[in-house]
C-alpha cells in the first residue's frame, strides 16, 4: 500500500514538472507562425469571470496571459503587432521572429465585456472558402483566434447531412444532385435562395468535405470555440409536396432560380424530418451550443404562413438535440421577423445585426432602424463590409466607431461583435479595427488609430506611408453616413461596356464620395515612402492594393473621356483615348500578377485541385470561373441580375475576359462611327432608314448604343481550360512606379 502511494506521489510530482512545458494550443499556433516561436513565449492560461488578456515578461521569455486559448491568442496578434511590429493577417500568416523577442517592459492588461466575438457569413463559405483545402483552413481558423473570434459559423459539409438525409427519405442519387447546388454556389442553396444550380457534386466531394469538417470543428474546440453549426429551418426539395406528400408550397424564383419549398410547421411531419434532419447533422459533426437558421430568408411576407408557430417549432427542433442550445440568426433586410421572435424567451436566439457599420437595425440611425432594437434578445454587432469578394480600398471607419459607441451607450448593450463579411481577404486594415474595438476601454480616433497601424503592419516608420494612410482614412475608407452603397467602388475594368458605365454589379448601390485625385495621391506618397524601407509582405502587398486601386479611379476617367469623344464624333481622340483605356487595363494585369492573392490562378487552381480525376477537375473549375463571371446562366446574366456581382480585380482575368469585353466594345463604337462617314444607303436606292419618321430619324441622328451579345462573348470562357498560375511574376515596386509615371506622363 505504501509503495503504491508513494508511486502515486511520484507520478503527480512527476505531472506537476511535466505541465509546464507541455505544448498547448497556442504553442502549436506559434509554431505554424514560425517554427521555434513558442520557444520564446510563455502561455499561461487562468480562470477569470471577465475576458481578458495580459503581457508580461520572464527573463528574455514573454508572457502572454489570459483566460481562454482564444483570449491568449488576441494576446499574442496584440505583442506582435504593437511590441514587435509584426502584423499577421490573410495576406502574411507566417513570419521570422526576432531572435530575441522585444521585451514587455511594463506590464499591460486588456478586458472586455463582450463575450461572443463571431465570425462569416455564409456567402463567405462560397465566394472566399468554396474550394479551400486543410492547410488554407489551418490558417483561417488561427486568423480568427488572433483576432479574438470564439463564436465562428462552421457549414462546411453540410451537403453532405442533406444527401444522407434525403436517401433516407426515397430520393434517388440523381435527384439529391438535382437538389444540391455546386460547389461554388452551396452558399445560396444553404440559404434557401436556389437549388441544383452548379451540380450534380461528385461522391468525392462528399466524402473530403465530411472530413474537411471533422478536421475544422476539432480545431475550433482545441481553441475553446463554440462552432456555430447549421441547424434545420424547414427548407425541403421544391417537388416535397409531390415527392413526400408534405405541406410545403412552391416557393417560386430567385433570380432566376428555381426555389426550394419551405415546410409549413403546422404539416404532421414537421418534428420528423427536422429530427431525421439532427440525427445526421450530430452523428457526422457532433452537437453544437448554437445552431444558425435563417428561415423565409429575403423573401416576401406571406399571409399563409404563421410565422409564430414556426418560431416554435424550429426552436423546439433545435432545443431537443441540446437544451441549452442558442439559435443565431441574421438580422438582414425583413429578418428576423418579429411576430417570429417576439414569443421566444430571452436567451434562446442571439441576432446578427448584420450591417451594423452602415444599416443597424438594433436602435442607430439608419434606413433599417428598428426603434426597439430586438428586444428581449442578444445581438452582436458586426461588420459586413464586403460583398461578393469584390476587389477594391473600401471602409466606413468613422461610422464604424460612431456605430459602436452608440451600440455601447444603448440600452440593451450588444452581447458581442461579429466579422460578417461576404468575402474575406481583402481590406485587412478594416477587420483589424473591429477586432481591437472590444479590447479599448477608451473611445479612439481613425488618425491615432492609423498612425499606429502603420507601425504595426511595416514595422518602420515612414512619414510618406503614414500620411498616405491618414489620407485614405479621409477619403477613400472614410464612406460616409447616408451613403448605403454595399462594398468598395467597382472597377470601371469590370462592368459589362456601355454608354453609361457606373457600377460593374446589379445591386452594388454605388453613390460617389472621394476624388479619383486622393487614391492617386495616396499611391504617390505610398511608392516613394516604400522605396526608403525593407520591402515586406505586407508593404509589397499594399503597394500592389493602393497602386491598383489608383489606376482603376483613373480608368473611370479615361473612361468617361473616351465616351467623350465618341459622343462628340472626335474619331481620332476616340481611337487615342480607347487605346489608352485598354492600355491601363492591361497595366493593372500585370500590376497584380505580382501577387498570389490578385491572381486568377490562385483561385482555379484551388478548385481543379479538388478534383480527383479529369472530370471532375474540369467541373469544378467550371464553377470557379462562372461564379466570378456571369454566375449563372444566359437568363441570369442578362436578366436575373447577378452577373458579375462576384466580379474580381484579378491578373488573368482582366486580360483575358474584361479585356475582350472592352476591346469589343470599342471597336464597335469606331465601327459605327466610321460607318457614319459613309453616305446613307437611302441616298444610294432605298435603305433601311427610307421610310422612317421625322422623329424616328431624330431618335437615330443621336450616339446610338451597340448592340453586343455579351452572354455570347462571356459564356465560351467559363467553358475553357486554359492554364492560369498561381505564382507571382515582375516586381511590383518597378511595376508600381511605371503605372504612376504613366497615369502622370502619359507613358
Amino acid at each position: 500500500m505504501k509503495r503504491l502511494l508513494r508511486l502515486s506521489l511520484l507520478m503527480a510530482v512527476s505531472w506537476l514538472i511535466v505541465m509546464p512545458t507541455m505544448a498547448t494550443p497556442i504553442d502549436d499556433l506559434l509554431e505554424r507562425i514560425d517554427a521555434g516561436a513558442s520557444k520564446k513565449f510563455k502561455i499561461q492560461r487562468v480562470n477569470a469571470e471577465r475576458d481578458f488578456f495580459e503581457l508580461d515578461q520572464q527573463g528574455q521569455r514573454v508572457v502572454v496571459r489570459g483566460n481562454s486559448w482564444v483570449n491568449i491568442g488576441v494576446g499574442l496578434n496584440w505583442y506582435l503587432k504593437y511590441h514587435a511590429g509584426i502584423h499577421l493577417t490573410w495576406n502574411q500568416m507566417h513570419a521570422r521572429l526576432p531572435q530575441v523577442l522585444p521585451p514587455v517592459t511594463r506590464k499591460e492588461r486588456h478586458e472586455t465585456g463582450l463575450a461572443l466575438r463571431y465570425a462569416f457569413n455564409y456567402c463567405t463559405f462560397s465566394y472566399s472558402m468554396a474550394f479551400w483545402d486543410w492547410n488554407r483552413w489551418q490558417e483561417e481558423i488561427d486568423w480568427l483566434c488572433l483576432h479574438g473570434v470564439n463564436l465562428p459559423l462552421a457549414i462546411v459539409g453540410e451537403e453532405c447531412v442533406w444527401r444522407n438525409m434525403l436517401l433516407k427519405l426515397g430520393y434517388t442519387e440523381e435527384e439529391v444532385g438535382q437538389f444540391i447546388a455546386g460547389p461554388a454556389f452551396l452558399a445560396w442553396w444553404e440559404m434557401n435562395n436556389l437549388e441544383g444550380w452548379g451540380g450534380p457534386l461528385p461522391r468525392s466531394w462528399y466524402a473530403r468535405q465530411e472530413q474537411l469538417q471533422r478536421q475544422i470543428l476539432k480545431r475550433m474546440k482545441e481553441l475553446d470555440m463554440h462552432p456555430v453549426l447549421p441547424g434545420y429551418c424547414g427548407m425541403v426539395p421544391h417537388d416535397a409536396h409531390e415527392r413526400l406528400g408534405l405541406n410545403a408550397g412552391n416557393a417560386g424564383l430567385w433570380n432566376g432560380f428555381q426555389r426550394p419549398a419551405n415546410m409549413l410547421p403546422t404539416d404532421e411531419r414537421f418534428d420528423e424530418i427536422a429530427t431525421l434532419y439532427y440525427n445526421e447533422l450530430t452523428r457526422l459533426y457532433g452537437r453544437a451550443d448554437y445552431y444558425s437558421m435563417d428561415p423565409f430568408h429575403e423573401s416576401k411576407d406571406d399571409a399563409t404562413i404563421d410565422y409564430a408557430e414556426a418560431g416554435r417549432k424550429l426552436m423546439a427542433a433545435m432545443k431537443r438535440v441540446n437544451p441549452r442550445a442558442v439559435w443565431v440568426i441574421q438580422g438582414w433586410t425583413e429578418n428576423p421577423r418579429p411576430e417570429m421572435v417576439d414569443p421566444m424567451k430571452a436567451g434562446d436566439l442571439l441576432v446578427l445585426d448584420l450591417f451594423s457599420e452602415c444599416r443597424p437595425m438594433f436602435g442607430a440611425p439608419s434606413i433599417w432602424r428598428r426603434a426597439d432594437g430586438y428586444k428581449q434578445h442578444e445581438w452582436l454587432f458586426c461588420l459586413l463590409q464586403n460583398f461578393g469578394a469584390n476587389v477594391g480600398l473600401h471602409g466606413r471607419m468613422d461610422q464604424l466607431l460612431n456605430n459602436f459607441s452608440l451600440a455601447m451607450q444603448s440600452s440593451i448593450q450588444p452581447a458581442g461583435i461579429g466579422f460578417t463579411m461576404e468575402g474575406s481577404e481583402n481590406n485587412p486594415v478594416m477587420f483589424e479595427l473591429m477586432s481591437e474595438l472590444p479590447w479599448r476601454a477608451d473611445r479612439l480616433t481613425k488618425e491615432e488609430w492609423l498612425t499606429a497601424y502603420v507601425k504595426a503592419r511595416y514595422g518602420n516608420d515612414s512619414p510618406q506611408i503614414e500620411n498616405a494612410w491618414q489620407l485614405l482614412g479621409r477619403t477613400i475608407y472614410n464612406c460616409p453616413a447616408g451613403n448605403n452603397q454595399q462594398g468598395p467602388h467597382e472597377s470601371i475594368f469590370c462592368g459589362r461596356p456601355s454608354l453609361n458605365n457606373f457600377q460593374a454589379s446589379s445591386w452594388s448601390k454605388m453613390k460617389n464620395y472621394y476624388s479619383p485625385s486622393s487614391t492617386l495621391q495616396a499611391a504617390q506618397l505610398f511608392l516613394e515612402g516604400a522605396k526608403q524601407i525593407p520591402m515586406s509582405n505586407n508593404l509589397e502587398y499594399d503597394l500592389v492594393d493602393i497602386t491598383r486601386q489608383a489606376l482603376a479611379d483613373q480608368a473611370r476617367l479615361q473612361y468617361h473621356h473616351t465616351i467623350a469623344n465618341y459622343k462628340a464624333f472626335d474619331i481620332e481622340a476616340f481611337r487615342k483615348d480607347a487605346d489608352r483605356f485598354l492600355k491601363m487595363l492591361l497595366l493593372q494585369d500585370e500590376l497584380l500578377g505580382t501577387r498570389l492573392e490578385f491572381r486568377l490562378g490562385h483561385w482555379t487552381q484551388a478548385a481543379i485541385d479538388c478534383g480527383t480525376t479529369a472530370d471532375e477537375r474540369q467541373f469544378f473549375e467550371w464553377n470557379a470561373r462562372v461564379q466570378i463571371t456571369t454566375w449563372g446562366n444566359r437568363y441570369c446574366a442578362d436578366t436575373g441580375g447577378l452577373r458579375d456581382y462576384a466580379h474580381k480585380e484579378w491578373q488573368g482575368l482582366l486580360r483575358d475576359f474584361y479585356y475582350v469585353r472592352w476591346k469589343t466594345y470599342f471597336d464597335a463604337l469606331l465601327a459605327q462611327m466610321e460607318a457614319q462617314q459613309k453616305p446613307e444607303p437611302e441616298l444610294l436606292g432605298g435603305g433601311p432608314n427610307a421610310n422612317k419618321t421625322s422623329a424616328e430619324l431624330m431618335t437615330l441622328a443621336r450616339p446610338q448604343e451597340v448592340q453586343v451579345d455579351w452572354y455570347a462573348i462571356e459564356e465560351p470562357w467559363t467553358l475553357r481550360h486554359n492554364h492560369y498560375s498561381a505564382a507571382p511574376e515582375g516586381n511590383a515596386l518597378e511595376i508600381a512606379e511605371r503605372i504612376i509615371n504613366f497615369i502622370n506622363h502619359g507613358k
